[in-house]
């Protein structure tokens, strides 16, 4: 099942970091696997996956949710972090995506949620899809 995750992290990231209002908005290269260190500004991370079989006869499957979390690294920018978490759903909702060793079945959106780190105040957006995917 983790090559089926992975496939779909990189189909993800591609579409991401390719996807003009997007990168617009918060940047080009700020689309991360793990968060970096004092990071200004808006970026989006990988968040967490939970990946289940999805097998049908003969056929193997992969259904997977998982999120991605934009960060606002400045407190009172939740607006933008909203911005950008809507341009997210709408180059992923639905999408469809090429994935290495993989045929992607659907992508949908989920959910989107608002908080904020409890310490520094910092407002984030974790946005979560559901995949379901086919072994070729």
């Amino acid at each position: 099942m983790s090559d089926a995750v992975l496939a779909l992290r990189a189909a993800v990231q591609a579409r991401l970091a390719s996807d003009g209002p997007l990168t617009g908005l918060i940047g080009a290269e700020r689309i991360f696997d793990e968060a970096p260190r004092a990071m200004r500004g808006l970026y989006v991370v990988h968040g967490e996956v939970e990946a289940r079989d999805w097998s049908a006869g003969d056929e193997r499957g992969c259904e997977q949710e998982f999120a991605l979390v934009v960060w606002a690294a400045q407190s009172g920018s939740g607006r933008q972090a909203l911005e950008a978490a809507g341009l997210i759903v709408a180059a992923l909702d639905e999408a469809v995506l090429a994935l290495e060793g993989h045929r992607l079945v659907n992508l949908r959106w989920l959910s989107s949620r608002l908080g904020r780190e409890p310490r520094a105040g910092l407002p984030s957006v974790t946005v979560r899809f559901r995949a379901a995917t086919e072994t070729l």
